[in-house]
């Protein structure tokens, strides 16, 4: 039986989920194919940063004869789930021209917005990230990736160009209301409803109890492999782990890998996480004190162990740093 565009789409989700992203890529990639073969949709051209739309707007479908609202939603999924491969992988080049295409067939897409706006972090392109998230909030205004990256991209822009950021920035589309409603109730038969999901810790994590017991099990493996020592494997356990629930504990694990790593500024960064799930947690104040210190963050750092030693005043580790911290 000849295989079809659903099928590979299929299989690709399967690959995806088993962390085989390059085979992942390859299916979906001969999944465009054959949609191309058929005629419908006509491929777009390379987008080079747009959001939404054709030459004035349009979305591509109404742009290519012949190219019916079904095919091209087919086809922008496959793209989504083919950038969310090239993430993974690190093409963030290629991820970025693959959401461009997708959200060319389908405009406004939140996936593909979020997938090109950690490219476009990864590669440092910081205004157009932002943009990008503030995008995805208008359509979505309850996307916690996009407010985690807006604030982080807010901090970079103003360490990177001073008070006046924003006039630097490119102009945010304005997201019209008919692509709210389109987003706000997605269709459980739609095309590509079950595509890859977003990477962590830029996507929306998967709230169903098969995807916590999976998050559960991520996370467990992360732990054995700490324990025998391969903390860069155990950071990927992880990393899987939270792209399905996003948990402070998994945080504060992966924290204590990148400390071990000597990654300390993603330590950082999985802390604050930790702390916005569960702000007097003691463990992630500790490994963020340390982190901190290693940045030679000294003031951040002794912050965090006093905020520390307000919960557990007699915590004799965070005390003996509190020492090392006055004393460097």
């Amino acid at each position: 039986m000849a295989a079809s565009p659903g099928s590979l789409r299929r299989a690709g989700n399967e690959e995806f989920r088993r962390g085989q992203y390059g085979a992942a890529a390859e299916l979906y990639t001969r999944a465009l194919a054959l949609l191309e073969a058929s005629g419908t949709p006509c491929p777009p051209g390379r987008a080079s940063g747009r959001a939404a739309g054709g030459p004035r707007g349009e979305p591509l479908s109404r742009l290519c004869p012949g190219a019916g609202e079904a095919a091209a939603e087919e086809r922008s999924v496959l793209l989504a789930n083919r950038a969310a491969c090239r993430l993974k992988d690190g093409a963030c080049r290629l991820c970025v021209a693959d959401c461009s295409d997708a959200l060319e067939l389908v405009p406004f897409g939140v996936k593909p917005l979020l997938r090109r706006a950690a490219a476009y972090e990864a590669l440092e392109s910081y205004r157009l990230a932002y943009v990008d998230y503030k995008t995805v909030l208008q359509v979505d205004c309850t996307v916690q990736a996009a407010h985690d990256g807006v604030n982080r991209m807010t901090k970079a822009l103003l360490e990177k160009d001073g008070v006046n950021w924003r006039q630097k920035l490119p102009p945010i589309p304005t997201v019209p209301v008919s692509a709210q409603m389109r987003w706000s109730v997605p269709s459980a038969g739609a095309p590509g409803a079950n595509p890859p999901p977003v990477t962590a810790p830029k996507g929306e994590p998967d709230r169903t109890a098969a995807g916590t017991e999976r998050a559960r099990a991520l996370k467990e493996e992360g732990n054995e492999l700490v324990k025998k020592g391969n903390h860069k494997k155990a950071v990927e356990k992880y990393s899987e782990s939270l792209q399905l629930n996003q948990e402070c504990a998994t945080y504060t694990n992966r924290a204590l890998c990148y400390l071990t790593l000597k990654q300390y500024k993603d330590a950082v960064q999985d802390c604050t996480e930790a702390l916005r799930l569960d702000p007097k947690n003691v463990k992630a104040l500790y490994r963020r004190a340390q982190a901190l210190k290693e940045l030679k963050d000294y003031k951040s750092s002794i912050a965090d162990i006093k905020s520390l030693l307000k919960t557990e005043p007699k915590n004799t580790a965070a005390l003996r740093l509190l020492q090392e911290l006055n004393r460097a």
